[in-house]
């Protein structure tokens, strides 16, 4: 399966797997060669860590690597009066009687904490396409459903604002 990414998740990645290529790859050798100076690698624990640090490095190194190269570009534009990419969409939640307020973003970029909802999700997969005032059903899972009313959509745009995630 390909990840659904804008242009701008590509860039971005591409950005992070040039810095730790270039950059970040030859300090933490140099650091692993001099902590492995330091002698005794059994109690080492500098060497430990420094360890550590580079195989994190090759490891996020690995995955960007893998996440570009997999990646199916997509376009985030949408119809002016329906939900799309990087749209800001305010619901009134049925079950729970209170208005929330969610963005739709690519994976990469999703953070529920803050209100980022992945496309993917079972909120972002009702809500996409859908026009204010309509009523979508959420569905979790055959016995968890909810119902939620679209009352306002901001149209929005991939500026390259929004970080994307680490792991």
């Amino acid at each position: 399966m390909y990840d659904e990414l804008t242009a701008v998740d590509v860039k971005k990645m591409q950005e992070e797997l040039d810095y730790r290529i270039r950059e970040l790859r030859p300090k933490l050798i140099e650091e692993v060669q001099t902590a492995r100076a330091f002698g005794d690698l059994s109690e080492n624990f500098e060497y430990k860590c420094a360890k550590q640090d580079k195989n994190r490095n090759e490891s996020r190194i690995r995955y960007l690597e893998r996440m570009i190269r997999t990646a199916k570009v997509i376009s985030a534009d949408s119809p002016e009066d329906s939900v799309g990419l990087f749209d800001t969409v305010v619901v009134f939640h049925e079950k729970l009687q209170r208005e929330m307020t969610f963005r739709i973003v690519t994976t990469l970029r999703a953070d529920a904490q803050k209100g980022l909802v992945s496309k993917e999700s079972p909120v972002g997969k009702a809500l996409l396409g859908r026009k204010a005032g309509e009523t979508v059903r959420v569905s979790v899972s055959s016995s968890m459903q909810y119902d939620m009313t679209i009352r306002s959509i901001e149209k929005g745009e991939d500026d390259g604002s929004l970080s994307i995630r680490s792991f």
